[in-house]
């Protein structure tokens, strides 16, 4: 048999087999030789695992694990819940609802000090270009506004590139993963949530066609984790109360909130924070949990509300005249006919492919630039700063394009915006003139979407310039995307969309009640649509962002539309971007071809298990010879009648027994003993991977000689299935319960107790087709 271990294909879900060698029951425990004896392997066959345990986080290629979501209730737990007393119950709820409120506090104090920092920052550089071109330094005028582009993105790039390579991108995806149950290195890490506060604020000052909405949905998260870590003994931080939080189930659901604040703070839409959580974010959700997010959203349109106010006076520079509504559209009553239907089905058709080639687009260009990013930070840097240039090229060199525009009727003092920040730009224009696509190309992403979306003149853009728009934010932000800067997709969608549908507006004004403001809106619902593939959520925020109730049931009609149409092509953008990560996320429904196989069909083997009492060099061998996160153990003579599954230890918990050094001479059961001498916070998660590893354990030749009594730190409830149950069901049930392991027991008596463990790449339809590669994956 071969030994050798293949560092590309790396089991570290647990029983379940994979890339490393895994044996079966051992005969006598650690050989002469110092190797270990194994019997026959318990499957009939050595069906290996050969998924790929790594994927893209961020910019960063890594080594994906599991969390453990399931309750792992062994005799340590069972103890530690009956000793608690009635106020450390309440303690536990109390602290549940403080973390809540923590969460939406520095989440929305993030949001308001990006938000600042972006306007500020953008806003100033957009002056000193304004007042360059004035003079006629045209020149010189290119030369600020470029270096300023190139210098911000170099810094995005560089804190990205050599500090946090998983703060790259909007990081949805990432928490998307990781609330289904995948964890990755330094995902919510606290590098990470420096790098991308300030990352974001740096790449969408610095010009780029992102977002800062999706980067906040992942800063939320990051908020959340941190908070949640249980304390640092590093840092002299573990208060007691914190101790209730060392598990991934709590964490879970704090990141959940996490996620909802962070859309609430970018789009101080606190309603559309949580069903965005519902719809998108979160894998399982209970209405307990729907309780905390929308009180961490409430705080933190409360935290909005009150900064916002305090920026009224002019305090905080060129920001704080919007309020909580970003994009206020309210133009009185919304009429439409008949023609205004067909024209909003239309939009939404239209949307539905454009925004499905949009996914497909960005796709292959994530792909290109993984091929670029692999090769090093330096080749990452150099890859925002060339889309930087090209930005920078294409923003300064359009407008040239563009004819200079009267300004409208009753905007003296405002057309056009000289010495301060506006929506009229007069770019290369004589007095009382505008540049129509300079006030889009030139400004804050913001403040071009404000404009997309007035209706103070249905002439305000030409035909021409929103057609160069669109054409420009499409193809720039599919390009953009990717690089190794925090970039959110929101924004570039909406832009493309606005103008989209603002185009289509000026088209139909002739036979159209509705103005080209609110076409602009629903051009950016239908585009929306079709790249998220999301309704519910996506309906309230835009209800929220523009404040027209009016408006709900033509964007619900858009948004239907275009999710329907889309469909039919390809992914929403996150389903699609996690795929090509090659994160292994469990949809909420079984593929076609599962319901032709059964849970042996794909069990990977032969299966490592440990006896009750075990040997503490065996257990030290299987551990280093192995990356499995789950053993099955297994009761046998004399300690019971026969063999019998008594549940599974994680690798976690084994680690901390063997570095407790509880051992006996004797094999025999002590369990009571470690109940007696072990809290279940000895066995607590560690926070951010800083658990112990099987090079941290110093273990003599004596010590390999005695035993442990694995019982204690056994889960002896686990989740079991029969071995003929279907592949659809058990996919189904793995990924409703949240689980880490799925056992598979034989269905007949007189074999033994188990016949394998599923874990989630079990069912990936990498390893499911390659088991069976003539079967028809939609059947």
């Amino acid at each position: 048999m071969d030994d050798r271990i293949d560092d590309h294909d790396i089991e570290v879900e647990g029983g379940g087999g994979g890339g490393l060698h895994a044996y079966d029951r051992k005969i006598s425990g650690i050989l002469d030789d110092g190797s270990v004896g194994f019997q026959q392997p318990l499957l009939a066959r050595n069906r290996k695992n050969t998924t790929s345990q790594i994927a893209i986080v961020g910019a960063n290629t890594c080594p994906i694990e599991s969390l453990d979501y399931e309750i792992f209730e062994n005799d340590l737990f069972k103890q530690d819940w009956r000793s608690r007393k009635k106020i450390e119950i309440l303690q536990y709820t109390i602290l549940k609802w403080a973390l809540a409120f923590l969460i939406g506090l520095a989440t929305g104090l993030v949001g308001f000090l990006n938000n600042l920092a972006v306007e500020n920052i953008a806003g100033f550089k957009l002056l000193l270009t304004g007042n360059l071109m004035l003079k006629e330094k045209y020149f010189q005028a290119f030369f600020a506004f470029a270096g300023s582009n190139l210098i911000l993105a170099t810094l995005a790039a560089s804190l990205c590139a050599f500090i946090a390579p998983a703060a790259a991108g909007s990081g949805i995806p990432e928490v998307k993963a990781y609330l289904n149950g995948i964890d990755a290195y330094s995902i919510l890490a606290p590098s990470t949530l420096f790098v991308k506060i300030f990352g974001s604020i740096f790449g969408v000052a610095a010009g780029f066609v992102v977002g800062k909405e999706g980067p906040m949905v992942h800063t939320g998260a990051c908020i959340a984790n941190l908070l949640g870590q249980g304390g640092s003994r590093k840092y002299k931080l573990t208060w007691k109360w914190l101790r209730f939080f060392k598990n991934d189930r709590d964490r879970r659901d704090l990141i959940t909130c996490g996620a909802a604040a962070g859309v609430a703070a970018a789009f101080r839409a606190p309603v559309g924070g949580v069903l965005f959580a519902l719809e998108e974010a979160a894998s399982w959700w209970r209405s307990a949990l729907l309780w905390r997010t929308f009180f961490t959203t409430a705080v933190v349109a409360v935290v909005l509300r009150s900064l916002i106010e305090l920026c009224r006076s002019g305090k905080c520079g060129l920001f704080g005249k919007g309020g909580l509504i970003m994009f206020d559209v309210n133009s009185g009553p919304v009429l439409y006919s008949t023609p205004d239907l067909l024209a909003v089905v239309f939009l939404g058709v239209v949307g539905g492919v454009l925004g499905s080639l949009y996914n497909y687009l960005v796709d292959i260009v994530l792909r290109t630039y993984a091929l670029i990013n692999e090769r090093g930070p330096g080749f990452k840097v150099m890859l925002v700063m060339s889309v930087s240039i090209l930005s920078s090229c294409c923003a300064f060199g359009l407008p040239w394009l563009s004819q200079c525009t009267p300004c409208p009727i009753g905007s003296e003092g405002k057309c056009p915006s000289v010495g301060h920040s506006g929506i009229y730009k007069s770019f290369q224009c004589p007095p009382n003139h505008y540049n129509d696509l300079s006030s889009l190309l030139l400004n804050t992403n913001d403040d071009a979407i404000r404009s997309l979306f007035t209706s103070r003149s249905e002439n305000e853009f030409q035909i021409s310039t929103l057609a160069i728009f669109f054409f420009f934010v499409y193809c720039l932000g599919i390009i953009t995307y990717g690089i190794a800067i925090p970039s959110g997709l929101f924004i570039p969608v909406i832009l493309a969309g606005a103008s989209y549908g603002r185009l289509v507006g000026r088209l139909l004004g002739p036979v159209s009640q509705l103005d080209v403001g609110l076409f602009s809106l629903l051009g950016a619902a239908s585009f929306l649509g079709g790249t998220m593939r999301m309704t519910v959520s996506l309906c309230v925020i835009l209800l929220e962002l523009t404040n027209n109730l009016l408006m709900l049931p033509l964007v619900m009609l858009v948004l239907l539309i275009s999710k329907t149409v889309a469909d039919c092509f390809n992914k929403g953008v996150y389903d699609q971007i996690v795929t090509m990560k090659g994160l292994p996320y469990m949809e909420d429904h079984a593929e076609p071809y599962m319901r032709n196989l059964v849970a042996k069909d794909v069990v990977a083997g032969p299966l490592l298990s440990f006896s009750r009492v075990e040997k503490v060099g065996v257990i030290w061998q299987a551990l280093k010879m192995t990356a499995h996160n789950g053993f099955p153990v297994i009761d046998e003579p004399p300690f019971t009648e026969a063999s019998e599954l008594c549940g599974i230890a994680l690798r976690s918990h084994l680690l901390v027994l063997l570095q407790g050094k509880r051992f006996s001479k004797q094999k025999t059961t002590f369990g009571s003993q470690i109940l007696r001498s072990c809290k279940a916070r000895d066995f607590a998660k560690a926070g951010l991977g800083k658990g112990l590893k099987i090079e941290d354990l110093v273990i003599s030749d004596e010590e390999m000689e005695m035993y442990v009594d694995l019982h204690p730190i056994t889960n002896t409830s686990p989740y079991t299935v029969l071995e003929t149950l279907s592949l659809a069901k058990a996919a189904i049930l793995f990924r409703q319960l949240g689980l880490r392991h799925l056992c598979v027991v034989p269905k007949t008596p007189g074999r033994p107790p188990i016949v394998g463990i599923l874990t989630r790449h079990d069912f990936m339809p990498e390893h499911v087709l390659g088991l069976y590669p003539h079967m028809d994956p939609l059947k």
